[in-house]
Parts: C-alpha cells; structure tokens; sequence
C-alpha cells in the first residue's frame, strides 16, 4: 500500500545518505565519545564533525555553540528554563506570544508555579507578532524574550529579526523555537540577532530523537539534566552519537540541496494555491501569503470538522494533520487558529497539508481530487452546512 504523504510536519522519511551513514556508524561500534582511550577519542573526532555540519548549517561561528539533545521539546525546554534559572537574581520576567507549541507554553506554566511572571502577546489575524509589542512589553525585569520562528500549524513566520534587534538594544535574551524552519528554510543566526535557537533532526530529513540548541557564547544557561560534563558541560549524559551522526548527514545534504529543495516545494505549494479554489469553495487559508514555510498550508473549511476529512482522506491512502501531532488528541480548538481570530466552528474545520522533496504535483492533484469527494460528503450531512444554505436562499 503506498501512501501519499501530506503531513511532513510532523514525518518525513530519513534520506537514503542519512540511513547509510547511521548504518555504517553501527557496524563501525564506536565507542563512548567521553572515554579518554583511542576508541573514544576516534568517538569523539565523529561527533564533533557532525557538531560542525549543524552548526553550519545555522552559520553558527563556533561549532561548541551547538548543543545536541534528544530533539526540540528538549531544546525548547533547556532555553527557557535554563535562562530563566541562571539569571532569575536580574529578574523573573519572560515574554511570549499565543502560538507558541505546547513545549514553550508548559515550560513557562512550570516557571509560572515557581515565581516567574509571563507576558503572552497577541498576534494580528495573519498570525503574526508586532514587534513593537515586544518593545514596549519589556521591563527592567525582563530576562528572556521566546517567540517561534515559524509556526507549527499554519507555517507563518515570525519577523525575528526586527524582534532580535529590538532584544540587543534592551540587553534582553532572546530564544526562538525553530524546529519547523531548520533545514526548511536557510537559517542564519548570526541575521537573526538570536541567543538561542531550538531546531530538530527529524525536520530536514533526519531521524527523530535527536535535536539541537544553539546557545550564543557568553549566554547563562543552566543545565536541564544534572549528571555528567558532557556537550561542554551544557547537558550531561552519554550523546546518542548514532542519531547525531545521522543528523550530520542529514544537515550536511540540507545545506548542499536547500536551493533545490525550496524550488520543489514552492513549486507544489503553488500548485495546491491555485487549484484549490477549482475543488472546494468556503474555505480560509491560515498561512500567511508572503511570510510562511514554503512546504505548509493551513485551511479551514466551513461547515465541516477537519478530523472527519482527516480520516475519510486516510481512506483514500493520503495522509495529512488538522493540527500540530502534539496536539494530536484534544478535542479542544486550535489555540492558533483562536488567538488568530477564528471561531471555534472554523478552528475546528482545519486542515495541515505539508509536503516534501519526494512529493509530486500528482500528489497534490490526488488530494485535491479526493479532498473534493469528501468535502461534498460531509456537506451534505452537515447540519451548519444546510442552515446556512437555508439562510442564503
């Protein structure tokens, strides 16, 4: 049975290079990249080579920047709590906004119950932060400023930059979730203006369980993990050094192909943008137009739930998300979706297409095809769908 993919977001297949050169670190059985006999130290020449490749592909200038974990809940977690232990004596006030993932706003509820004050700004309808609403949120007690790069369930981009810039004049340390942008889009950290950046293997082709946070030299940052001195005493415990490796590899082919691989998904994307209005109508993109990933669209469509469609489309051997897969489970609307202005009903309508390098536009047109068929279905046992079209006559 051979799915069609469309919800990369939350999976994508290791690249065949990738899958190599984790298999050939197994049969190499390296040693532990701590141990300080030749075994270990040959252990260690490989990981840090793989350091190197992630680092450049963020263009981070020190590759010692670069701290692996076990992928971005734990990255974004080691940010803000580690910031907010190590510098609390400054202050105890961190800003963020309303859409950000589950693992930046339950980080901050924990602080929250030890002391700390949070500041969550809206976002303009389009899902985006005004920067000048971080200006003026900031206070002399302010320590730390997180606001996601791109958005996990509509794509959207957040302007870091004006926000990094607006951080280095205030002196204020500034954390962006990026899990969804490395590897995607290029990254550049030194333009960015960030402190501390959070990104995952598994978004540009890796394999899942293995991330990484970039932490500006000079930065205070606590340790998440008590124990050993590994990661330059940023993170203790013995590295998973087969799935860093497989990371190097992977962000080594991203760095090489990212040209061709923003080509191809612009391309589908563009090609979903302009058939759509040919198979449904009543519908509301949740993407921003100008400033989103290009391998994203978030709609909603009226008078319908998007996990109904989710499933009827299963059916039909195509697989996409109606939100983030940490989400996965509530039944609760989109926090997103809510802090953009959507109703409930419309929240509830969403669908999460992503794609990647090994998606055509034959793929697009069979979801559009099959998306078509059940948006129909479902409209004609909609109650909200025959109201209103009682209403309209």
């Amino acid at each position: 049975m051979s799915i069609i993919n469309l919800d990369q977001i939350s999976s994508k297949s290791l690249l065949p290079e990738v899958k190599e050169a984790m298999i050939a670190a197994i049969k190499q059985d390296y040693h532990n990249p701590s141990s300080q006999h030749r075994s270990g130290e040959q252990a260690a020449e490989v990981l840090e080579r793989a350091r190197e490749a992630v680092a450049q592909l963020i263009n981070c200038a020190i590759s010692k920047e670069v701290v692996f974990t076990s992928g971005g809940t734990e990255s974004v977690n080691h940010a803000i709590k580690g910031v907010a232990l190590a510098n609390a004596e400054k202050g105890k006030h961190i800003i963020t906004s309303n859409i950000e993932h589950n693992a930046v706003i339950r980080s901050l509820r924990r602080l929250k119950s030890s002391g700390f004050n949070v500041t969550s700004l809206s976002v303009d309808p389009s899902g985006r932060v005004n920067p000048q609403d971080v200006a003026d949120a900031i206070t002399d007690e302010t320590i730390l400023v997180s606001i996601m790069h791109s958005n996990n369930e509509t794509g959207t981009i957040q302007p870091i930059e004006e926000i990094g810039r607006i951080t280095r004049a205030k002196k204020v340390i500034f954390h962006t979730d990026a899990v969804d942008s490395v590897g995607v889009v290029p990254m550049d950290v030194q333009a960015l203006g960030v402190d501390l950046l959070s990104f995952a293997s598994n978004t540009f082709y890796g394999p899942t369980g293995v991330g990484g946070l970039y932490i500006r030299r000079g930065i205070r940052v606590f340790p998440l993990l008590d124990g050993g001195i590994q990661e330059n005493n940023k993170r203790a415990g013995s590295e998973n050094l087969i799935g860093i490796i497989g990371m190097g590899k992977a962000a080594e082919l991203a760095r090489q192909n990212m040209a061709s691989w923003l080509t191809h998904v612009k391309r589908l994307k563009e090609k979903l943008l302009t058939e759509l209005p040919n198979y449904i109508d009543e519908y509301i993109l949740n993407t921003h137009p100008e400033h989103s990933l290009p391998n994203m669209v978030s709609m909603s469509i009226k008078y319908i739930e998007g996990e109904s469609v989710m499933l009827m489309l299963d059916d039909d051997d195509i697989a996409v998300s109606t939100r983030s897969a940490c989400a996965t489970g509530s039944l609760r609307a989109s926090h997103v979706l809510l802090s953009m202005g959507l109703s409930h009903a419309d929240a509830q309508g969403t669908l999460v297409i992503s794609f990647g390098i090994d998606n055509s536009e034959d793929d697009i047109l069979a979801f559009l095809n099959s998306l078509k068929t059940v948006v129909t279905t479902l409209r004609d046992i909609s109650p909200l769908y025959s109201k209103q079209n009682a209403s309209s006559h």
